[in-house]
């Protein structure tokens, strides 16, 4: 097995290039090899160009009908441990390069669309070591948002849960500020924002952010995001299945009209109340 490649060979990439070469040199077609390891033949198609990683029950299967020992687990495993220790490595890359961006938030609003106070005063609360430290996050947030701009503006589309525009920050203005934001992002030629009703329900992405992006090779890659962790998923038929309930998701969610109205209501709301009294 050549490596031909000018970068670093993964470990993903040398489990992929295992499996070709193997049954190469068995000399069995797929439709051989599903009926020797019972898999279907476009399962293992993918496996073979890297559109899945598939199981370590299949790498086992493989194992056997091959006589490699453990040799695919053993690749399978290393692979696996490989994207859980690089799960945020290159995402940062992915966004600069994607052409389109579909997003799904609950509780804050997206980083893309985030006011510098608004999302320095987040970053406060995650006890940043210095203040130096906190105006670099908070300029590196500002500065990915310049893919919304500009001859090459990616296409993006927020699918926000209510709850993120039920949640202000402390301090009245920044919160206004932010949403007089969401309300500016909602007319702009390349952003749709929608807003996910508490009405709508329970749905599969309710337990954190996913992002979805198109690279312009036409794969899509996603990110999905909790409180304290995040991971990129290339794994083809997880980011359809992510895909699919991103599209049912925003089939509940208000039209960009009435989100637009309602971003606006909210925004009214809040400037209209007075501010308490300092006892």
């Amino acid at each position: 097995m050549q490596d031909n490649s000018s970068g670093p060979l993964s470990i993903r990439a040398a489990y992929h290039r295992a499996l070709i070469w193997l049954r190469a040199r068995s000399g069995w077609s797929l439709a051989q090899l599903s009926e020797k390891t019972r898999y279907d033949t476009s399962y293992l198609h993918r496996l073979e160009k890297g559109g899945r990683l598939g199981s370590l029950e299949a790498a086992c299967a493989l194992d056997a009908v091959y006589g490699t020992g453990e040799m695919l687990a053993d690749l399978w495993r290393l692979a696996k441990r490989e994207a859980n220790a690089n799960r945020f490595a290159g995402f940062g890359e992915v966004e600069a390069e994607a052409t389109c961006i579909h997003e799904f938030s609950v509780g804050t609003v997206p980083g893309l669309l985030q006011t510098p106070e608004y999302a320095r005063a987040l970053m406060s609360m995650e006890r940043p070591a210095s203040d130096e430290a906190l105006d670099l996050h908070v300029k590196g947030r500002m500065a990915r948002q310049e893919r919304l701009s500009g001859s090459n503006a990616l296409y993006y589309r927020a699918l926000l849960d209510e709850s993120v525009i039920r949640r202000p920050v402390a301090d009245p203005q920044i919160w206004a500020d932010q949403l007089e934001r969401l309300v500016q992002a909602t007319q702009e030629r390349n952003v749709a924002v929608q807003i996910v009703p508490f009405d709508a329900g329970p749905h599969p992405l309710l337990e954190g952010s996913v992002r979805i992006l198109w690279l312009p090779s036409g794969r899509m890659v996603a990110y999905v995001e909790s409180s304290w962790s995040g991971q990129v998923i290339t794994e083809t038929e997880e980011v359809e299945q992510l895909r699919l309930s991103y599209d049912l998701l925003r089939d509940s969610a208000l039209s960009t009209a009435d989100s637009l109205a309602l971003l606006r209501s909210t925004l009214e709301d809040h400037t209209s109340c007075p501010t308490p009294l300092e006892t």
